[in-house]
């Protein structure tokens, strides 16, 4: 029986066979996870539920709106679709080489419950739970970091804890203890195994708390990290607060301003950046009513909180 550890090594050695061992077997599993994969990306979503891919830290009102009003999402754009299809392609294909390679592959997509809170893990490898992830280079350093625990802005641990928790019982999971995330720069298609060993009690505390949080009549107070943006006196959310689609539940004066590395999310502005700004459609007239230079100095409310928004 193969050693999971060995999985990355045995996938490039696969690959850089020219044997033909990519057959119509092999061809047909890819294509039909490939399109599983698509089909759930392109459906109609259903109204907001809590789910163990989502178990990673949260704002509590951004938490709530998610849940109670997901209409209130920020729409993703196209160009963002794309990028989450080549992530399924990627992924759906890492899944074929750990099989190609000889590697056990079970559980593909199989349904979990724990705590009732649902999720679909991806597969189980050689009797481990893993989980694959398409990242950018960047991305990738972190999965190598040894400090990967306080790295995780996306709570991908998290879901990680969920599914093998969820799957003590399940005799395709020979490894209780850890799960595996196997990481691909979708760049330059290195491959990383994460090792992580699972906390069972901080799973099933985060499911409670967020039952509780989306249990609740109303929306509770913001809670959303922010951080200086250079020394200008302007502040900005944290990485994990600007990637919710709840952001503007939380901030409804939140400003937008394209900078050449991405979108940077401002609370307050006592300096207008000298780059673009992105205006929010769902703001009342906001292309005609705003200009720049009224904001100046202007400290935005957190919503949910009667105290004017102070540097966290």
């Amino acid at each position: 029986m193969k050693d999971i550890k060995e999985l990355i090594a045995d996938m490039y050695s696969l690959i850089l066979r020219k044997d033909g061992w990519f057959n119509e077997e092999i061809s047909r599993a890819y294509a039909d996870d490939l399109a599983g994969r698509l089909s759930g990306q392109f459906k109609n979503q259903k109204r907001g539920t809590l789910r163990l891919s989502a178990m990673g830290p949260k704002c509590p009102r951004a938490l709530w709106y998610s849940i109670h009003s997901p209409e209130k999402a920020e729409p993703i754009p196209p160009y963002a679709e794309v990028k989450y299809a080549f992530g399924h392609m990627i992924e759906a294909l890492a899944i074929v080489l750990a099989k190609a390679s000889g590697h056990e592959v079970t559980g593909e997509q199989d349904e979990l419950v724990l705590d009732g809170i649902v999720g679909h893990r991806d597969c189980v490898i050689d009797g481990c739970l893993v989980d694959v992830k398409s990242t950018s280079s960047r991305g990738l350093q972190k999965f190598k970091s040894p400090q990967f625990a306080l790295l995780d802005d996306f709570g991908y641990l998290d879901q990680l804890d969920g599914y093998v928790v969820a799957s003590c019982n399940d005799p395709l999971v020979r490894v209780k203890d850890k799960g595996y995330i196997l990481a691909i720069d979708k760049q330059l298609g290195h491959m990383v195994l994460y090792e992580h060993t699972i906390r069972p009690e901080q799973i099933r505390a985060r499911i409670a708390k967020y039952k509780a949080i989306v249990g609740m009549a109303a929306p509770p107070p913001c809670e959303c990290g922010t951080r200086p943006h250079g020394a200008s006196g302007n502040i900005q959310l944290d990485t994990r607060a600007g990637h919710t689609s709840y952001k503007h539940c939380c901030f409804p004066n939140l400003r937008t301003f394209i900078y050449a590395d991405g979108p940077i999310y401002l609370t307050t502005v006592k300096r207008v950046p000298e780059v673009p700004e992105k205006f929010q459609k769902h703001l009342e007239n906001e292309k005609e009513k705003v200009l720049s230079k009224a904001f100046i100095g202007q400290s935005v409310e957190r919503a949910g909180d009667s105290r004017p928004f102070a540097l966290l």
